[in-house]
């Protein structure tokens, strides 16, 4: 069976691991891998202030807390993402808005953002699907207008680009995630980045239990003690540890990824000449991660038909995301702004390729085949 994906391992992790272990004797949060990791992300991707959190969600949670939300204060996203981007501003009172995407990229319509914006709105979250970039520059015109901030769900969008800037470094927040499904992982975690000055202080206070520890550590104070609201979002720094290593390979682990991606690309574009399938579109000015590779069939009974003929195949695959405003959760604590004329319909016809570090030629390859197979034809 050729799995739909493997978590990525480079062979170094547990040599940091044993490392935090054995000779820093430090485990808990805010170790010394997890402030390593923390300073070659904001050098890497930019960013002014990257904190290491316990997952991409609390990640989202923290942001929320950021944005002060009143009950009843509104927040617009797509219905297209993961529970985790609707759940964490749930948790803050805010009324969810969902709104539909665009075909091309699966990412949030600005067009639907600023048609569902009301007195309420304060905040918009842009969902960059499979580490394509939304467009920001409307979007950030759109929050500009309307005085609203924006915070970017870039779980899957680490090393991915816009216009040259990375995901995640755009909006006034941008969250990312490190669990074992994405290019880069510590088995589960996730960082923030702060890049409104406002926010910045605060965002420590809030990770720190809401303690005012971090001053105290860089000797702002000379005590610490209970300031704000907050909880426990430090990894710890085994995990830390492991991302380390993952950090230090993070090119040769692009460059793998991208390699099967291309690989996909190439081999099916006769399919898509066809119209047997659809495959993805990357906007100009748009630098991707790999991070996934999908198809798009004809309707649900299509998608249900090839998911199962590549398991006969031997050949793992996902479909993405029951769309949010169809949940039992979303239909309580939401509602849908518009039209749904791309979000169902993605839904119930994208279906996610196996794709993952360190993937054999043989079983790119096989995955291919199987997809040729399907309908009939030789490559």
């Amino acid at each position: 069976m050729i799995p739909f994906n493997v978590p990525p391992y480079v062979g170094t992790e547990l040599e940091y691991v044993r490392d935090a272990v054995e000779k820093n004797r430090k485990i808990c949060g805010d170790g010394p891998y997890t402030k390593m990791c923390q300073r070659w992300l904001e050098d890497k991707l930019h960013s002014e202030k990257m904190l290491l959190t316990t997952s991409g969600t609390t990640a989202l949670e923290m942001a929320a807390m950021l944005c002060e939300l009143e009950p009843g204060d509104e927040v617009i996203l797509p219905s297209y993402t993961f529970s985790s981007t609707a759940t964490a501003f749930l948790r803050e009172g805010a009324s969810l808005v969902f709104v539909d995407i665009l075909p091309e990229t699966k990412n949030i319509d600005p067009e639907a953002i600023e048609a569902a914006i009301t007195e309420r709105t304060k905040v918009v979250v842009p969902v960059h699907y499979a580490g394509v970039a939304c467009d920001m520059d409307e979007i950030l015109r759109i929050a500009g207008k309307y005085d609203l901030l924006v915070v970017e769900d870039a779980a899957q969008g680490v090393s991915s680009l816009y216009r040259g800037r990375h995901l995640g470094t755009i909006g006034d927040i941008g969250c990312f995630s490190f669990h074992e499904t994405k290019n880069y992982s510590m088995g589960e975690g996730g960082a923030i980045s702060v890049n409104n000055p406002r926010f910045r202080e605060r965002a420590d206070v809030i990770r720190e239990k809401g303690t005012n520890r971090s001053n105290f550590l860089r000797g702002q104070v000379d005590k610490y003690t209970w300031v704000d609201e907050g909880s426990s979002f430090l990894p710890s720094d085994m995990n830390a540890a492991y991302l380390w290593g993952q950090l230090q390979s993070m090119e040769k682990i692009f460059a793998n990824r991208m390699a099967t991606w291309d690989y996909y690309d190439g081999a099916l574009s006769s399919l898509c000449e066809k119209g047997r399938l659809e495959l993805p579109i990357i906007p100009d000015g748009c630098s991707h991660n790999a991070h996934m590779y999908y198809v798009l069939l004809s309707d649900l009974e299509e998608r249900t038909s090839f998911i199962s003929f590549l398991k006969e195949k031997g050949v793992g695959s996902a479909f993405h995301y029951v769309p949010l405003h169809s949940a039992p959760a979303g239909q309580r604590f939401g509602r849908y702004n518009g039209e749904d004329n791309f979000t169902t319909a993605t839904y119930e016809r994208l279906v996610r390729l196996p794709l993952y570090y360190g993937m054999s030629d043989e079983d790119r390859e096989a995955v291919v085949r199987a997809v040729y197979d399907y309908f009939g034809e030789g490559e």
